[in-house]
């Protein structure tokens, strides 16, 4: 993946060197030096917007593995109810 940076000046002169460019990574398009937007292909956009659609598919994720998940322990998990 190659990312490119280009200033709004840039992108206004060459928008179609600009679509050509994202088909090969995001593109960061920059007001006065400063990141301002991101132009993405459309399959980028699609693969950063989707989300799986029940349990199986999200365990099945190759990356969750890297999860770090360490829940708080409960000490009193069970406590008598009171009956008066």
């Amino acid at each position: 993946m190659t990312i490119t940076t280009l200033s709004s000046r840039e992108f206004n002169q060459d928008a179609s060197g600009a679509k050509k460019a994202a088909n090969q990574g995001p593109v960061f398009i920059t007001d006065r030096g400063r990141p301002a937007h991101v132009l993405l292909s459309i399959a980028e956009y699609q693969k950063l917007t989707a989300s799986p659609s029940n349990i199986v598919e999200l365990l099945a994720m190759p990356e969750a593995d890297e999860i770090d998940f360490d829940p708080p322990r409960i000490k009193n998990l069970f406590r008598p109810a009171d009956l008066t």
